[in-house]
């Protein structure tokens, strides 16, 4: 049995073959690496996987996430509302543009935001909701956005960890995460569902006033070159990364789909351990599993991954602390015990390994490992 790994690109490597290496080598022949062919073509493919709407690339998650904020001409003193549960750009990017973070419970079951936790966090200062579509699975869209459009805000959708993930209205309609707030931002970093072998992101809209807006400010602020028509900065998505992702778009829904089927057989495995939560699967939401998270409720979540780091399997904690406990977001205003159900995530979530390459010895191994140190 090969070395298991959290995500195995080594094997990815291999499925795509000569694929990458023809879209890269087409690059190195036309020597665009900046603004190349590839990466309009790009946006356009992923706006027609996303049902039209537009696309505008950028150098990595991240940056989507301040630029949509731009966009959105927040100002310092603004206030954005955000999980206390999730990774750090999240709420970095607000610091950065220095606005004030307004943090909101999780849930215990899904990870995302608590619509009942809004009411909470909102001030009138308030100019955006951030949620996240944590570990592949939707937040619940509908009351988020209904909140916010009563109190007259905007959604930037965090779909970093989501990308291909379906929300299911009451009646049966769907759509894909990311296009349902106002932005929807996105991460291609290379552990990502659609990652590149780089940096790279990108931020959807359905408005062509923002969508515009977004790929001026991204360009630094510039629609003509050398007319810089407002203080910008420089996102690009390079052309070897687009080249990449071209190749691997086509498979996404594929992968995704082999990640159920693993997600599945992990479930069938754990079911009945009583000491472990199984992911919930949420009837507004398909779930992609960018990872597998299980929560353990005995209190020995660090033993188990000890235990399974013994036995060859790597494991991960996302994430070891909620970010209104961490060092550089510490407030008066959140003391610890602010949020206890992100709290208690922190203390509980492990993620195993994860990705569409996954032979079923190994997801055997893996799972008997779980198994057996809770026997």
């Amino acid at each position: 049995m090969r070395m298991l790994k959290m995500v195995d690109l080594g094997m990815e490597r291999q499925f795509f073959g000569p694929k990458l290496e023809n879209a890269i080598l087409q690059v190195l022949e036309h020597t665009q690496y900046i603004r190349g062919p590839e990466v309009n073509a790009f946006a356009q493919e992923l706006s027609g996987y996303l049902g039209g709407i537009h696309v505008t690339p950028c150098a990595n998650g991240t940056d989507a996430l301040q630029l949509a904020l731009m966009a959105l001409d927040v100002a310092p003193g603004d206030e954005v509302i955000v999980p206390a549960f999730t990774y750090v750009s999240t709420a970095e990017v607000a610091a950065l543009l220095r606005l004030r973070v307004r943090w909101a419970e999780v849930s215990l079951d899904h990870f995302n935001l608590l619509p009942e936790g809004l009411e909470k966090a909102w001030s009138p200062r308030v100019k955006a909701i951030v949620p996240v579509h944590l570990f592949g699975q939707a937040a619940p869209l509908k009351e988020i956005i209904d909140f916010a459009r009563e109190k007259g805000i905007a959604v930037i959708e965090d779909a970093a960890q989501a990308l291909g993930t379906e929300y299911i209205f009451s009646d049966g309609r769907r759509a894909k995460v990311g296009t349902l707030g106002d932005i929807g931002c996105t991460s291609f970093f290379p552990s990502k569902n659609l990652g590149c072998y780089g940096d790279g992101g990108a931020i959807f809209t359905a408005s062509v006033t923002l969508a515009q807006r977004l790929a001026r400010i991204a360009n630094h602020g510039q629609d003509t070159l050398y007319e810089f028509r407002e203080v910008g900065v420089n996102s690009r998505l390079d052309s070897i990364q687009a080249a990449i992702l071209r190749v691997k778009l086509p498979y996404l829904d594929e992968f995704n789909t082999r990640r159920r089927a693993i997600a599945d057989i992990y479930d069938s495995y754990f079911k009945d351990i009583a000491a472990l939560q199984v992911p919930a699967r949420m009837p507004w939401s398909t779930h992609i599993f960018h990872q597998y998270t299980l929560r353990v409720l005995s209190g020995k979540r660090d033993e188990l991954r000890g235990y399974l780091q013994q036995r060859g399997v790597p494991a991960m904690v996302y994430y070891p602390a909620p970010l209104h406990l961490q060092p550089a977001y510490r407030s008066p205003d959140y003391p610890e015990g602010s949020f206890p159900q992100a709290e208690r995530l922190a203390r509980e979530v492990i993620s195993l390994p994860m990705h569409p390459f996954l032979s079923e010895d190994q997801i055997a191994y893996i799972a008997e490992s779980v198994r057996d140190f809770f026997r």
